[in-house]
């Protein structure tokens, strides 16, 4: 048996759920959509892992463990030429943990040669920030339309309706920061946004632009219009998505 004394370690934090993450290591087109087209993972025992960069470099190895969705593990090597480690020269543990909402990553990559190790530590670091921003971007391709129905809560003098806006895209601990708000939770939200339709009333919010959005944090323009439908002032929405999809913070940024 091989033995693989030198080890990389590192731990992230991803924005999604433990079987979210867990998909992205056992279906082969969420595999390839981290790694590279033509990459694949038949993740079975026996199954065999292929990596496959842009530049044509390739990566093989076999899976030995796979425990969903809390952990795999894969050899790991280069399919030819003189790059180390060698087919079957190293193994990756990837072990994961639930956060809440999101989950914590663990990778743990054992090399029988320091020489391989040292150039894989920027490989991970790099391979698993595209790993996160894969997912992320997949989980909250709808960003856009909860940063609409925020802004459409504020603008809704019905309570009924504005309130199950807020419950449906909010989670319950949400906070909201701006120059006027300092709120904690739905209850507390609830009431500073009927305050808002109590002393400003038929203001609305709008939406000026595409969002932008990196890793469960998006960025939203508006303007608020008054009754009279002139400019009352504008700014940006800085929101916290939880790896559910739901806001868990917004901070707001008046120009």
């Amino acid at each position: 048996m091989t033995a693989f004394p030198h080890l990389l370690e590192r731990t992230v934090d991803i924005g999604a759920t433990v079987d979210t993450v867990f998909e992205y290591f056992t279906d082969s087109a969420l595999w390839a959509t981290w790694w590279g087209a033509g990459s694949s993972i038949d993740a079975r025992p026996g199954g065999q892992m292929r990596i496959r960069h842009n530049n044509g470099v390739e990566v093989i190895g076999d899976v030995l463990e796979v425990d969903p969705p809390r952990r795999i593990v894969f050899t790991y090597g280069f399919a030819a030429g003189t790059q180390l480690p060698q087919a079957g020269g190293s193994q990756v543990t990837i072990a994961l943990e639930p956060q809440g909402t999101s989950t914590r990553l663990h990778l743990r990559h054992a090399f029988a040669e320091v020489a391989a190790r040292d150039p894989h530590v920027q490989g991970w670091r790099y391979q698993l920030s595209v790993f996160a921003t894969t997912i992320a971007d997949r989980l909250h391709a709808g960003a856009g339309d909860t940063a609409d129905a925020w802004f459409a809560a504020w603008s809704d003098p019905e309570a009924a309706t504005r309130e199950a806006t807020v419950a449906r895209i909010a989670a319950p601990g949400i906070r909201f920061r701006d120059r006027y708000s300092l709120v904690a939770g739905l209850e507390d939200l609830h009431a500073h946004l009927a305050a808002v339709h109590r002393f400003m009333p038929g203001m609305r919010i709008e939406r000026t632009a595409p969002v932008r959005h990196c890793q469960g944090v998006v960025v939203a323009d508006w303007v608020a219009r008054g009754s009279d439908g002139a400019e009352r002032g504008r700014g940006q929405n800085v929101f916290s998505l939880g790896g559910d999809g739901r806001i868990v913070d917004v901070v707001g940024l008046w120009m």
